[in-house]
């Protein structure tokens, strides 16, 4: 689902509240919000495209991590919301300006675009939270909340991850194929990924039992965003100390 428009915050319960309303037997579960996971109250965020209604160059606002979306409101009580199949790549990444959340979409995934390999869908979305010791809790919450999503992704976006992963030992991209190598920009998009994630990071390492999923298919995309569209990881939970 394309990225959607908001006029307020998203619909939350808190979890103490969820269990409340779980103890007995409701009407129906889907009229009790989701569960909340994170909120920071003051993000300051980039969106590449920009959107005509959100400033594209740090906006300023607070972001919520449910268990059905991730959603930013601004100020003025105007925002936007995504939900986790279209969060195709999140991960801690180094910036000049500080260490912050890296985030891709694909606002093509379940729509009728998404057969279309010369529509754009993806859209970059970087998320620096009120304090750098909150990082890693923010990596953390969205990796559970997508955890829980997984039953919400097309069948046909699962096959097109089956054949490439990422090495944990090295930090490095990797991608099988029965296709001939990537090209000369695919390679520049997976190094230009390579170089934002912080791979020294914990949160950025799987455990050995894991691997990070990823999409070099969409290498007509990479040259518009500094080569990094196309490529899709699902960063898992980190490992423990």
């Amino acid at each position: 689902m394309p990225l959607t428009i908001i006029e307020g915050p998203p619909p939350f319960t808190t979890p103490e509240h969820h269990r409340q309303l779980t103890s007995a037997t409701p009407d129906s579960f889907d009229s009790i919000p989701p569960i909340i996971r994170h909120k920071d109250d003051n993000v300051t965020l980039t969106l590449d495209p920009p959107l005509d209604q959100i400033p594209s160059q740090n906006a300023s606002g607070t972001l919520y991590v449910t268990e059905k979306v991730v959603a930013f409101v601004g100020p003025d009580g105007r925002g936007f919301s995504v939900d986790y199949p279209t969060l195709i790549l999140h991960a801690i990444s180094r910036a000049e300006d500080g260490p912050l959340l890296y985030c891709q979409l694909d606002e093509s995934i379940g729509t009728e675009q998404a057969d279309d390999e010369d529509v754009d869908g993806l859209r970059e979305i970087r998320i620096k939270p009120s304090s750098p010791d909150t990082l890693e809790t923010l990596f953390e919450a969205i990796s559970l909340c997508a955890s829980l999503n997984t039953d919400n992704v097309p069948d046909d976006e699962d096959d097109e991850n089956d054949d490439a992963f990422i090495d944990a030992n090295e930090g490095e991209f990797q991608a099988v194929s029965d296709e001939a190598e990537l090209s000369e920009v695919g390679r520049a998009a997976l190094a230009y990924m390579e170089s934002i994630i912080d791979w020294d990071h914990p949160a950025s390492r799987p455990r050995p039992d894991q691997s990070l999923q990823h999409d070099a298919s969409a290498e007509s995309n990479a040259a518009g965003t500094n080569g990094a569209s196309g490529a899709a990881v699902q960063s898992p939970s980190p490992a423990a100390p």
